[in-house]
């Protein structure tokens, strides 16, 4: 589909593939990149399964945009919270496969999808905002108050980062398996997601989030306007 992300529909499974080559950056091309391929999956009716690369789901937004002012910065953010947004949503299921360490903005497409299948190893998870003197953005604690333990909540939003095993008790993944055999697991859960009806799992999906999906979309409009 592009340099930063390949797009592959097979037997109702669309997988994207996040890479870079460098660390998944959550910067405006790819997410821009991200966007269209959601496009593309909601017209051809898949389940999404949305992987990164080797060692790294995603490192976060690109901390290079933050310097360059206010304009390009709201315009990334929104762009990660509209994408958050639109997969808590999806019309059909989205299983992410977290490949390795998952930073901020990774962490929140986790948090928004269905099924969350996790790499063991020595990977770093969580919201670190705080941690690099950066304030949590308001959708960002509407997606981990909405996915997360209260106890992992409260240390998640001042910027603990948690290995894998944490991670399944917090609430960022659904399961564990080894490193290398992710991707074959991922690809397992999303073509066994293939068999549900998607129009009681869309209704479902709606009603199960609706509270989360309101205070998300409040809190975009009130907080990231250019």
């Amino acid at each position: 589909m592009s340099e930063l992300l390949s797009y592959r529909l097979d037997g109702g499974v669309a997988t994207l593939a996040m890479d870079d080559g460098k660390v998944n950056a959550m910067s405006i091309p790819m997410l821009e990149t991200l966007h269209a391929a959601f496009d593309r999956a909601e017209k051809d009716g898949a389940v999404v399964r949305l992987v990164g690369r080797e060692g790294i789901f995603s490192a976060g937004f690109d901390l290079k945009v933050f310097p360059q002012g206010r304009e390009p910065t709201v315009k990334m953010l929104r762009l990660g919270a509209t994408l958050a947004e639109r997969i808590l949503s999806f019309p059909y299921p989205v299983v992410t496969a977290c490949t390795g360490h998952a930073y901020p903005a990774g962490a929140f497409l986790m948090l928004s999808a269905d099924r969350r299948i996790g790499s063991e190893g020595p990977f770093r998870i969580g919201l670190n905002e705080v941690a690099i003197g950066l304030t949590l953005p308001a959708f960002a604690v509407e997606l981990a108050r909405f996915r997360l333990t209260p106890a992992a909540f409260q240390r998640t939003v001042t910027g603990d980062m948690v290995g894998p095993e944490e991670a399944v008790t917090a609430g960022f993944l659904d399961e564990l398996v080894p490193v290398d055999a992710v991707l074959e697991r991922s690809r397992e859960v999303a073509e066994g997601l293939c068999q549900v009806d998607f129009e009681a799992h869309r209704g479902t999906k709606q009603k199960v989030r609706a509270a989360c999906l309101e205070a998300l979309r409040a809190a975009i409009e009130s907080e990231l306007q250019t």
